[in-house]
């Protein structure tokens, strides 16, 4: 069995529920010693507000491709039987899953240590949204993960940051054109 066929990755569409014991009888073998989950459900309340619901979007062939990215690069760092990732779109009512992640390993440290590398690499990076409704209106929210990455990104000179400077120095370079042609614009 090659590492694909031991990777599961699902989007589960609205009004349909999340099987926990699917996954983990998919991730269960004998030679794993340890199963690793995390469920995600929805909670609540939120900085004292009271949650009605959860409202998930996504692009789904992009969603599927980074997931099945991320499965890769656990597999990579981590000695795995298999991975199985689901993520539900549309609404989640209080109480239910919304993300499920099952990881199986011969030992609990590798499952552990994937099971979490994969939450997190799923919040910060997979095109998925969420929107959370309140008893008195709703908002769009980032996951820190994301917001973190973002200013990772921006710390080392990743790619948002030239994409600016470069833009800066366009600009720039514009301007000195049009300074250059005796304040004609260069239209060429």
């Amino acid at each position: 069995m090659n590492s694909e066929e031991k990777t599961l990755v699902e989007i589960i569409y609205e009004n349909k529920q999340i099987d926990l014991a699917k996954y983990i009888n998919y991730v269960s073998a004998p030679q794993a010693g340890a199963i690793a989950t995390f469920s995600g459900t929805t909670r609540d309340t939120f900085e004292g507000k009271t949650v009605v619901e959860l409202r998930y979007e996504a692009y789904v062939p992009m969603a599927v491709r980074k997931l099945k990215s991320i499965c890769s690069s656990a597999r990579s760092s981590w000695d795995l039987h298999s991975i199985a990732v689901v993520h539900r779109l549309g609404t989640v009512p209080v109480g239910e899953t919304s993300v499920f992640v099952a990881v199986s390993a011969t030992h609990r440290a590798d499952a552990l240590d994937a099971c979490k590398f994969l939450i997190d690499e799923l919040k910060a990076s997979v095109p998925i949204w969420k929107k959370e409704v309140y008893s008195n209106g709703e908002v769009w929210k980032e996951n820190t993960e994301f917001l973190d990455r973002r200013l990772e990104l921006g710390k080392d000179g990743g790619c948002c940051r030239r994409k600016i400077e470069t833009e800066a120095h366009d600009k720039k370079k514009g301007l000195l054109q049009t300074q250059g042609k005796g304040g004609q614009r260069d239209r060429s």
